[in-house]
């Protein structure tokens, strides 16, 4: 059986490759078991895929669920979340680009019906989807001629152009007046959230190619962001802290019905919600549920119990890693017949964990077994459970070699998944910890190539930097102290009041051509570095070359 929940997947008996005949068909069609590979394969290359149904999104696979495999002579495909459940017998895949096509059959009726894996939940077909972004182009040129008086409006597209990183969800275009110029770039509203929040890194690269690229008569000396109303917090707080010497950045909201253009100040946007899970005992945890843990250690084969990490999620609960891929937790609370406290013990993913019995444990240590044997250093790229969780991977590799790559850094007092929670999606920091001169330092890490990877650290530089601001008097000590310090995180050690630093790592061949282009425009408070570390970092973990913010170089 495969069982695959959330971002962790369990494989099956790949040996199983016999042929069926599916119904309505007449020809041999692909085995249950590989027809069940396609599909993990394909959810493990897009996390945030969604299923379409009669040409509606029935599921988004960033929260929802699912089990796939053999059983019985047939693929059976589960998909539930909280709003619904579906059970399918797939009888045929179809690989598009950038689609799973699947043909399946509802438990009990011979009629065939089609489930779609799309890489997102948007829900626009491509016609659809183009003919909106067209109407938005039209619409803010209108918008732009109107509320800009005695300024040109030129050049507006929405063409691709891969090599510049430029694509059609965004409006982009230039704005004369005189001999200055701004270029000026716009998003509609049926994008993605995640496409809105991304309009930032979009913009400078623009601003970039018309400076470098535009009339050498014209200065741009700016840039115009525009977004819909009601979705400016994340671009506004991230404007906050660009380098407003280098360029005249302006926001504004524009509502698509009354065509009304308005300004944000965003360097008046209040105060977001932003505080700390107070510090736990990790030796108090790994203590309360050590019955557990004892458990779960017997069912690992004794010569991966080394490569198996044992990681406290909360005083009450732990949870099994094999390298950044969660495969099992212990939760130690009250009995559900007593007053008494037990450790409950679960293996598989999300909301499809199983509680462990006396019945299952063979099917337990079988799961592992097969976790084992497929998630190593020298495991196949193909399979997807090597492919799974890459930047957790990524991350147990540099949590166990930091003392040596960046001795700088204090290794002994790193914190993970630092739970900073915001009015943003991105409230989890990666990695956190001090330097050895008790600063600050923020550590976002990246197994493949993200555009995006700038603006998305300095939200944590953002959050960290306001919660070590935030000193207020305890009890305990005579100086205030940071809501670090107040909620026990770097026990001992005295945090500096200095902005935090801000370190990027991903491998060297990872690395997006234009991050360097975006980090040039972050405010100069902002310490960054750049590291590229070798590719193959899961066998051998070394820093190719680092790079270094400009006014800290010599640091």
């Amino acid at each position: 059986m495969k069982m695959v929940g959330g971002n962790r997947v369990w494989f099956g008996d790949r040996t199983q490759r016999q042929k069926t005949v599916a119904g309505g068909f007449g020809a041999e069609a692909v085995s249950p078991v590989r027809l069940a590979e396609i599909i993990e394969s394909y959810l493990a290359d897009h996390p945030a895929a969604a299923v379409i149904e009669d040409g509606r999104a029935v599921f988004d696979m960033r929260t929802a669920h699912y089990s796939v495999g053999e059983s019985h002579g047939r693929c059976l495909l589960e998909m539930w979340s909280q709003e619904r459940n579906l059970v399918r017998t797939v009888v045929d895949a179809q690989e598009r680009p950038e689609i799973l096509r699947l043909v399946t059959r509802r438990m009990g009726t011979p009629r065939l019906q089609s489930l779609e894996l799309v890489p997102t939940s948007d829900r626009r077909t491509p016609t659809a989807r183009d003919t909106a972004r067209r109407n938005y182009l039209h619409l803010l040129e209108r918008v732009l001629s109107r509320h800009f008086i005695a300024t040109k409006v030129d050049g507006m597209r929405t063409a691709m152009d891969l090599e510049h990183s430029f694509g059609p969800a965004y409006a982009r275009g230039r704005l004369f007046k005189g001999s200055g110029a701004a270029a000026v770039i716009g998003v509609g509203a049926g994008e993605s959230a995640s496409t809105i929040d991304g309009i930032l890194t979009l913009g400078i690269l623009w601003l970039d190619y018309c400076r470098s690229r535009g009339d050498p008569r014209r200065h741009f000396g700016g840039l115009t962001v525009i977004v819909p109303v009601g979705a400016w917090r994340t671009t506004a707080e991230r404007m906050a802290w660009l380098n407003h010497t280098a360029a005249d950045f302006a926001l504004f909201t524009l509502d698509e019905r009354s065509e009304e253009l308005t300004r944000v100040d965003f360097r008046d946007t209040g105060n977001f919600d932003s505080h700390l899970v107070h510090a736990f005992s990790r030796a108090a945890a790994l203590e309360r549920c050590q019955l557990g843990i004892d458990r779960l250690l017997a069912l690992v084969p004794d010569a991966a119990r080394e490569r198996v990490e044992i990681r406290p999620h909360s005083p009450t609960e732990v949870g099994f890693l094999l390298h950044g891929l969660e495969f099992a937790r212990v939760r130690h609370g009250p009995s559900a017949h007593s007053f008494a406290r037990q450790d409950e013990i679960t293996f598989g993913a999300g909301a499809n964990e199983i509680p462990l019995g006396e019945g299952n444990e063979l099917l337990c240590r079988d799961l592992i077994e097969r976790l084992v044997l497929c998630r190593h250093a020298d495991g196949a790229h193909t399979d997807p459970l090597f492919r799974m969780a890459p930047e957790r991977w990524l991350e147990s590799r540099l949590r166990s070699s930091l003392d040596e790559l960046l001795p700088e850094l204090r290794g002994d007092l790193l914190c993970t998944q630092v739970p900073a929670l915001s009015t943003g999606d991105r409230g989890m920091l990666d990695l956190l910890t001090l330097d050895r001169s008790g600063r600050l330092v923020v550590l976002e890490l990246k197994a493949d190539e993200d555009l995006h990877l700038p603006l998305q650290a300095l939200d944590y530089w953002i959050r960290v930097r306001t919660l070590n601001a935030d000193n207020q008097p305890a009890p305990s000590a005579g100086v205030p102290l940071s809501a670090f310090e107040r909620n026990g995180y770097f026990e001992g050690t005295m945090v500096s009041t200095l902005p935090p630093r801000l370190i990027l790592a991903a491998p060297a061949l990872r690395i997006h051509p234009a991050n360097e282009s975006v980090l040039r425009y972050l405010s100069s408070e902002i310490e960054w570095e750049l590291i590229a570390l070798t590719e193959h970092w899961r066998r051998e973990l070394r820093i190719v070359f680092r790079k270094r913010s400009p006014d800290h170089a010599e640091h």
